[in-house]
This record gives structure tokens, sequence and C-alpha cells, in this order.
């Protein structure tokens, strides 16, 4: 009896809503951190229905805490006067070893924390946040170079595995 394969069907709690592509261009990645969102529940509303733009995105330090600045997330269309701010502060929930380790590199010189994407796990809203340095001009252009040769080079081989 032969097996069959069970379809995959996309559950709608575990969805990518945002994600920040321009982030691994524009930077290296050190290190990332899942962090939990604090959010109105029109602003979750209006993350279900995708209308968040967060490339312009950062974290920033305030006391012992670590917000999100620079997302827009879109007010809700069928909000009322309980609608958010499309471009508030949002605080991100870490465990304090976490934001400790988080601080002491935004203190260093050269690093920042951007956002790499936005997505729902288990119905949850969580960011998944990067610590980075920038990249310089001609380290963009090695890598999209790099990048266009591995291209042509797997172009190459398939063409010639065809015959």
């Amino acid at each position: 009896m032969a097996t069959q394969k069970k379809k995959k069907t996309e559950d709608p709690n575990n969805k990518v809503v945002a994600s920040n592509r321009k982030a691994r261009h524009n930077y290296n990645i050190v290190d990332t951190y899942e962090a939990g969102l604090q959010l109105m529940g029109t602003e979750v509303k209006s993350l279900r229905d995708g209308g968040v733009n967060i490339t312009e995105g950062f974290c920033q330090m305030y006391g012992n805490e670590l917000w999100l600045e620079g997302i827009n997330i879109a007010e809700y269309g069928r909000g009322s006067w309980t609608n958010h701010q499309a471009r508030r502060r949002r605080k991100l929930l870490l465990h304090r070893y976490e934001i400790d380790k988080i601080a002491q590199k935004l203190n260093e010189t050269g690093y920042t924390a951007v956002p790499l994407r936005i997505y729902f796990s288990n119905g949850k809203a969580k960011a998944e946040i990067a610590l980075a340095t920038g990249k310089r001009e001609f380290d963009k252009r090695h890598a999209l170079r790099e990048r266009q040769d591995n291209l042509e080079a797997a172009r190459a081989m398939r063409y010639k595995n065809l015959g």
C-alpha cells in the first residue's frame, strides 16, 4: 500500500505579515532575536489585513526597555474612535538578559537594531529583530556581483547537464 503525503495547509495563526528585505542588503546581520510586540486591538486587526511597512524601522532603548520605532501600521479601516496612531512607538517584549545584551551592543559604535520581519506565531504578533552593522558601498556592490556570478554559474551548469 502506497503512503500518501499529507497536504500542508497554511495555518492562519502562523504567517509572515511583513519583511524588510532591504535590511539584509544594507546591513551585516550579527545576531537575531524574536521579540513579542505590545499592540492595541486595532493594530492587530490591521496587521492581519497586511497594512504594515517596516522598511524604515529601527529599535531604540528608553530607560531599561527596547522600543520599536519608525514602522507604519496603517489605521484599521473599520475602527472607530479607538483607532491607533499609525506611527507610534511600540514596546518590544524580550527577556531581561536579551535586553541587556542588545543595550550593551547598541552602546558600542557601529551597531544598530533593525526589524527583519513581523509575523504571527500561534496567534501572537512577533518581530524578528537583528543586531547589525552597516555595510559600505563597495561591500554592497561585492555582494551583488557575487550573487550574479553564482546565478550565472548555476545557469551554465544547468545548460551543460541538459546536454
